[in-house]
């Protein structure tokens, strides 16, 4: 039966494994489970092709209990209770279970008493964020551990090893590889050693051998054979809105390389509605009352954006971008308003004074609904010193202006010289 290299080279123990030395480096955790004999259930969390399955094939190699791999979405309890029924035969079996988050109720109360007993050693496999998509009864009874993307470095030795290795990589093969080859699958494949391997292995068995028998992989034969593993994510997923915070708080930080670094991913990933979306957030929350005008700019690329669509797009949102990396920051708007809703949710409402009550009915007089209301336009500089709070919240305030921005800096002279002028002037 065929299997693909990258199949065939997961590591058969410890040692063997790539990357992830946090876990199963000298004296790390993982490491120090399988040389004490003391095995708990886990959840490998971190995108495709960098190691969750290799750890786990690695573990059962090092400890030689059995290992059988499952899915949580296509695999049904009857495949649960095969394995169970063999971890009472044999005494402990190690289980990866791929997809664990998309584990349903009906197979996660069949597992959790065996989890419990020590059976089954749980090795979850995920790419989503345990702590959002896995059930509490499973997360409690397993140790989550996060796997990195490996590093160019990583993807280059373990390409080297495969080429190599004449038992099961392609040692035995007539083969020869540029260095720009190498280092160009290493760097494209963005940490996902799955997809490396196999665009090798196409590589290898789709090129021919020149006139020396020698099959010589250049550059220009890998870029064809690997399929670019574009920094793209499931809008959906846990990758997407680590893209988008880190987005955000790069604009917030004014680091306009780092801003337009995260920018190019969502062009990438086609995902022009978050961009918008979140840069019309961004110039409110973040720029506010600090630049305005940098938010009104803001919103005409965005506009000018939806209607170009991608790729052309991306030029008015690289302009609002560098814009509002560099313009000054106030959150003191929507922390007032935030402020003043903790209030109102707290009960801390209060009764609206009677003169600022709706006076446009029959009747409103006799309920002195309106009455005493002073008019601000008939008074000097439209301002007149009345009462607008209920009465118990009278001298709360909720706004606090920032001195970021000439607009604000403005404000908060104008807001002076009021409670300046309402401490000299009697109310009407």
């Amino acid at each position: 039966m065929y299997h693909p290299l990258a199949y065939r080279m997961r590591p058969r123990n410890l040692e063997e494994v790539v990357g992830q030395q946090h876990l199963v480096g000298p004296g790390k955790i993982i490491r120090r489970m399988v040389d004490a004999h003391l095995l708990s259930s886990m959840i490998l969390y971190g995108p495709p092709g960098t190691g969750k399955t290799s750890i786990a094939s690695a573990i059962a190699g090092s400890t030689h209990f059995a290992f059988r791999t499952l899915n949580a979405a296509t695999d049904s309890k009857k495949d649960l209770q095969i394995v169970a029924e063999e971890a009472k035969m044999s005494g402990t079996v190690i289980l990866l279970l791929d997809e664990v988050h998309r584990l349903d109720k009906t197979k996660q109360d069949f597992l959790l008493p065996h989890l419990e007993n020590g059976r089954i050693i749980l090795i979850g496999a995920t790419t989503e964020n345990p702590y959002i998509t896995i059930n509490p009864a499973i997360r409690s009874r397993t140790q989550i551990f996060e796997v990195y993307p490996l590093s160019e470095d990583d993807i280059r030795l373990a390409l080297q090893q495969a080429l190599l290795d004449k038992e099961r990589g392609l040692g035995n093969m007539p083969l020869t590889i540029d260095d720009a080859a190498l280092n160009h699958l290493a760097r494209v494949t963005n940490g996902d050693l799955r997809s490396a391997l196999n665009a090798l292995e196409l590589a290898a068995k789709s090129t021919p051998p020149n006139t020396d028998h020698v099959i010589q992989l250049t550059l220009t034969i890998i870029a064809e054979c690997v399929q670019r593993k574009a920094l793209s994510h499931d809008k959906d997923g846990d990758a997407h809105y680590d893209v988008i915070s880190a987005f955000q708080k790069s604009i917030r930080g004014s680091d306009p390389d780092a801003a337009l670094h995260y920018l190019a991913r969502l062009v990438e990933a086609g995902d022009l509605a978050s961009i918008c979306r979140r840069l019309l957030v961004i110039g409110y929350e973040d720029i506010g009352l600090a630049n305005p005008a940098a938010a009104a700019r803001t919103v005409d690329a965005v506009l000018a954006a939806e209607r170009l669509g991608l790729p052309e797009a991306r030029i008015p949102l690289a302009t609002a971008v560098v814009d509002l990396c560099l313009s000054p920051k106030s959150n003191s708007a929507y922390t007032a308003l935030d402020a003043a809703i903790a209030d109102i949710k707290d009960g801390r409402a209060g009764q609206i004074p009677d003169h600022l009550r709706d006076s446009h009915y029959q009747g409103a007089k006799a309920l002195n609904r309106g009455v005493g209301y002073q008019y601000p336009h008939e008074f000097y500089d439209g301002w007149v010193n009345q009462t607008y709070l209920p009465k118990s919240l009278q001298n709360k305030q909720y706004y606090f202006p920032k001195e970021t921005g000439r607009y604000e800096q403005a404000l908060q002279n104008r807001l002076k010289e009021l409670k300046r002028r309402k401490k000299e002037t009697p109310p009407h």
